[in-house]
């Protein structure tokens, strides 16, 4: 009996040393895997050939670490992408007026030159400085809103009253264009949450766009949902696709990239982003040849409003 008791343990102790031998070479290996994936040798994730549950475990953490790495990389890249491109595409745009602009000086300092010609050629570098300071302007409100720390104060706006004090304001642009805009207000007032020059200039920028590129006249609505408020603009875009819209608030995205001189391609993507960091949404969708860009905020107060 002594003997069948020594055999058992003797096979027991046998079988947890081959455990432990087996344990620890697959240690071996994972460590391996682990210094060829850091040396850039192997890209593929960690695998077992010898299968213990905590072993399995730590392969998985290891694993899903290495899931994390590869997604900030590829952020990493796409970012460095983004930015490349951003750089490509300021470099473009300030580089034209500014060539306009040094071409006009050079033409004014000769001595040939009559006094309409020098009006002229004045009245172009002015344009060409205005040109330049809206390019300016919006290169460095890009980067402010982009950064983690933008400064937006929450109070309650009457948007109605906002609109309408916006929409005076294009007064000039719309007659420039021959665009007669449809304009359908609430009588009551209506209030929303926001930072009221964010929520401006996100207006601003969508009638901006609309006028620069509408082929015909436009409509622009203010909707009171229960519990929404929701602002329209509709313009006929015959130009555009279907495919267009997911890009349309891309950075520096243009739908005809040769007019490079009426837009920078940011005006859409810095509304976009405002809207967002303010908790409301902006997004585009095609109605037949009509593009209508739909601009939706949380509504503070519920009563009742019809449209005049």
């Amino acid at each position: 009996m002594m003997i069948y008791i020594v055999i058992i343990s003797v096979i027991a102790v046998f079988f947890i040393l081959i455990r432990f031998y087996l344990l620890k070479l697959e240690l071996k290996r994972v460590t391996r895997q682990l210094n060829q994936l850091n040396n850039k040798v192997i890209s593929k994730k960690i695998d077992l050939t010898f299968y213990d549950k905590d072993l399995e475990n730590l392969a998985k953490n290891i694993n899903d670490q290495i899931d994390l790495t590869n997604e900030a990389i590829f952020e990493k890249l796409r970012t460095e992408n983004e930015m490349k491109q951003a750089i490509a595409n300021i470099s473009h745009d300030i580089r034209t007026p500014m060539t306009s602009i040094i071409g006009y000086i050079q033409f004014l300092e000769s001595d040939d030159i009559g006094p309409e010609k020098r009006i002229k050629y004045q009245e172009n570098i002015k344009n060409g400085a205005l040109r330049l300071k809206v390019l300016l302007d919006e290169f460095f409100e890009l980067s402010t809103i982009e950064s983690a720390d933008y400064p937006l104060k929450r109070e309650n706006i009457k948007l109605n009253k906002l609109l309408v004090d916006v929409l005076i304001g294009f007064y000039d642009d719309f007659n420039k264009a021959q665009i007669e805009p449809s304009i359908l207000i609430p009588e009551d007032e209506i209030y929303i949450s926001g930072d009221s020059s964010a929520v401006k200039r996100v207006i601003e920028n969508l009638i901006s766009n609309t006028i620069k590129h509408s082929s015909g006249n436009v409509t622009i609505q203010l909707v009171k949902n229960s519990s929404s408020v929701q602002l329209n603009i509709m313009n006929p875009a015959k130009e555009l696709k279907e495919q267009d819209l997911p890009l349309l608030f891309d950075r520096f995205y243009k739908v005809d990239q040769t007019r490079t001189k009426r837009s920078t391609g940011l005006g859409l993507f810095i509304a976009k982003s405002l809207m967002l960091k303010m908790n409301g949404n902006l997004s585009a969708e095609l109605k037949g040849e009509q593009l209508l860009m739909k601009c939706e905020w949380k509504s503070l107060f519920q009563n009742n409003s019809h449209t005049v």
